[in-house]
């Protein structure tokens, strides 16, 4: 089944296993290759391609990627390493059960078994799909949908358990947009070329899906029009993504008799109980009360006969690349290669270890953390984030358009944020959880059910603040505004991002722009909303509030700006929360690095000064291409500038980046003083 789970924030690619280098540990000419610049590119016009052009030459994107740099390596060569602990444990046919052993190994081999899993072809869903046959009335459809839920899938909404926004003590139900198999509702709505190119591919997939299951062509025909007739109406109605990002817009306490009023339609007393959610909590939160109306309307206009057919969709879609090789192929073509232009699929080995990881992977982790991360790593990431904590206290401070007041409680939520590195001091007990060598799908439903169990069993209790929302084989990193929480996961904390060889530039450069991006998305546009505990709440006052607005437009102007593909733009209102985090990231770990010695210092490496070295180590970390298909759906759907962008466009706006390549009002790169951003 596609991993439905959401990360509050997805950051940035790198991270660190080491603090710094003792100048006898550095090694000179190592960090930075000097054949990976673009020499036909001057730095003051194009930092970006002087820094990578080289490097994207010679390495285009492999065939089964959509894109290539950098952080792709890391992860490529992050699988091999998880390739060889899931060999091993499948290897163990005698694990005792419930171990880590046990849980991956006999996944994981269920998950290569594709004899079995050929011969079984689409049977794993049919007892299902003739469930759907059998629903009668909307009661048994809306029935329906609860089980869905606990699928991972969100027919007609979405519905989670977590932290009440504006009280982070409490876990509540919590009631989302949802019901769409595109990844964004702009792609059912919007009239340009490749919006309709996409719609009319996916009648088409849902088309060869419903055939694949066994239907005529007439018949999947019709099934496709009524999904798309029904996705549309729901996409029309959902917020888009920049409108999301405002946390008090998408915050509505609600009663089940609100609900109730708000939908009549729906019995959500009823609901609640077929989704198992039967106490513990006195509200839910609301998301878009406006899509909840639009849901109502649905579930009154369209016949029970057209939902049985969205319910069939949604399971085909759930499933499609988890069963026969047939439904895989197709499930690619489209989701992979025509919205990403993804040319191959990838080895079943490489996406059955991310499946093995989105189901049981603190169980791998555990295995992955005791082979790959060394004891002392955790300790001396831990020293530098609380370097970077030092420095950003004390920009703080310097602030000369914040009030004493809001300083204060700045200073209040940057010293409260917890930081996890590495792996959990508590790991997730998988008790109850069935896993066996004989059953992928079962193993799949088992897993999903568990986890949608696991998720709901905590309304009601005490928030478990030692939880994490990634899994510690995970390369990637993220601040989570609710818990006031920046997480490393030991999957990226390892070369070739840092390197223990490396001179310090290099490394604050790399590891510490990403640690000073993740403290500044407790400051961004969204996260400043959200207080040292975690709940969203107006701390600032409302002429700071305005400043703080006022620095931002400049962001957003100048990244709107940024041209992707042909007319394509980036969406600066979109990519706000990042584009500040990197510029926050880039200005603190600059000023971290200069407080060593090499940063105090003159010594030229390969004839780069310190400085150079810095803006390069940051530069690095972003080199990289990425396929147009994929460009141009990321910009719809993704919060992060292109890497280009996240390059030229923080450091166009650094006064000392231009102190250090001679940057002049004839280049390129060059902002005029009024028009460059200044936040943190």
């Amino acid at each position: 089944m596609k991993n439905s789970f959401k990360l509050a924030a997805i950051a940035l690619g790198c991270a660190a296993v080491y603090v710094s280098c003792s100048n006898s540990e550095a090694k000179k000419g190592v960090g930075i290759d000097v054949a990976n610049f673009d020499s036909t590119v001057a730095p003051s016009h194009d930092f970006f391609h002087f820094a990578n052009g080289g490097w994207i030459k010679k390495n285009p994107i492999p065939a089964d990627q959509i894109r290539w740099g950098s952080f792709s390596i890391l992860n490529e060569n992050n699988k091999k390493n998880l390739h060889q602990i899931v060999d091993d444990a499948a290897a163990k046919k005698d694990a005792a059960k419930g171990t880590p052993e046990q849980l991956v190994g006999d996944f994981y081999f269920s998950a290569m078994d594709t004899a079995t899993i050929e011969k079984l072809g689409a049977d794993p869903i049919r007892p299902e799909m003739e469930n759907i046959d059998k629903l009668t009335d909307i009661t048994s459809i809306l029935h329906y949908t609860a089980m869905l839920q606990k699928w991972g899938a969100s027919p007609m909404y979405g519905l989670y358990a977590g932290q009440d926004p504006k009280n982070s003590e409490v876990v509540v139900p919590q009631l989302y947009q949802g019901g769409l198999s595109l990844p964004d509702r702009d792609f059912y709505i919007s009239k340009d070329a490749r919006s309709e190119n996409i719609r009319s591919e996916f009648l088409k997939h849902m088309v060869n899906m419903f055939k694949l299951y066994g239907m005529d062509e007439a018949t999947s025909t019709k099934y496709a029009n009524v999904v798309m007739r029904i996705e549309t109406a729901l996409a029309k109605a959902s917020m888009t993504r920049v409108e999301l990002r405002d946390p008090f817009k998408t915050y509505n306490k609600v009663t089940i008799a609100d609900l109730n009023k708000l939908t009549p339609s729906i019995r959500w007393d009823v609901m609640m109980n077929d989704l198992e959610i039967k106490s513990g909590y006195d509200y839910l939160v609301l998301g878009q009360p406006e899509f909840m109306k639009e849901l109502e309307n649905q579930v009154k206009t369209n016949s029970v006969d057209d939902w049985k057919i969205y319910l069939k969709w949604n399971v085909l879609n759930l499933a499609g690349n988890v069963l026969s090789s047939d439904f895989v192929n197709e499930d690619f073509n489209f989701n992979n290669k025509i919205l990403s232009g993804q040319k191959e699929i990838q080895s079943r080995w490489k996406r059955m270890i991310q499946m093995t990881d989105g189901t049981v992977g603190d169980a791998l982790g555990q295995l992955y953390v005791a082979k790959y991360f060394p004891p002392d790593a955790k300790k001396k990431a831990d020293e530098l984030v609380s370097n970077l904590i030092a420095v950003y206290n004390e920009r703080i401070d310097k602030l000369d358009w914040m009030s004493a007041e809001t300083k204060v409680k700045a200073k209040e939520k940057l010293n409260a944020i917890t930081r996890k590195i590495g792996y959990p001091d508590k790991w997730k007990d998988y008790a109850g959880l069935e896993i066996t060598r004989n059953s992928f799908f079962k193993n799949l439903m088992n897993a999903t059910a568990w986890d949608y169990n696991y998720a709901i069993s905590q309304i009601g209790k005490p928030v478990d603040r030692t939880k994490w929302g990634m899994t510690p084989p995970t390369v990637n990193a993220y601040y989570n505004p609710s818990m006031n929480e920046i997480v490393f996961p030991a999957g990226i904390l390892q070369p070739p991002f840092f390197n223990a060889q490396a001179d310090d530039a290099v490394n604050y450069g790399g590891i510490g722009a990403v640690i000073g991006h993740e403290l500044t998305h407790g400051f961004d546009d969204e996260g400043r909303n959200f207080d040292a505990k975690g709940n969203l709440n107006a701390w600032w006052t409302s002429e700071d509030s305005a400043k703080f607005v006022t620095r931002a437009q400049i962001i957003i102007d100048q990244f709107d700006g940024f041209t992707v593909l042909d007319t394509l733009h980036v969406n600066g209102h979109l990519t706000l929360g990042e584009n500040i985090a990197d510029l926050g990231g880039i200005t603190i770990a600059y000023d971290a690095f200069k407080r060593t010695k090499q940063g105090q210092s003159k010594e030229l490496i390969d004839g780069m000064t310190p400085e150079q070295r810095f803006f390069l180590g940051f530069a690095t970390i972003w080199a990289g291409d990425v396929r147009p298909e994929t460009a141009a759906q990321r910009i719809i759907t993704d919060p992060h500038s292109p890497g280009l962008y996240r390059v030229n466009g923080p450091l166009s706006n650094i006064e000392d980046f231009y102190k250090a390549f001679n940057v002049t009002e004839k280049d390129a790169m060059y902002r005029p003083d009024s028009l460059r951003a200044k936040i943190w």
